[in-house]
């Protein structure tokens, strides 16, 4: 683990970032004292889940969104 200072981070952000993200952590201090650690992010290894089987999951009840939009629209013309 490495220590910067705030002024040096501010200077070299770009390249403090690219050393975070391969697996290096680091951390920021301001007057001597820790204020802040940059460290890369945790892989969860967990991927999302696929929209077709949700798409299937979901069942439309009624009548499709376009018919009432268009029955509303000819009720309010009367």
């Amino acid at each position: 683990m490495s220590t910067v200072s705030v002024k040096e981070a501010r200077e070299n952000l770009r390249s403090l970032l690219d050393r975070v993200a391969s697996g290096e952590e680091i951390t920021l201090l301001r007057r001597g004292k820790e204020v802040a650690r940059l460290i890369p992010p945790r892989s969860t290894g967990r991927r999302l889940p696929s929209l077709e089987a949700f798409r299937k999951a979901v069942g439309v009840k009624g009548r499709p969104l376009s018919d009432e939009v268009a029955r509303g629209r000819r009720e309010e013309r009367y």
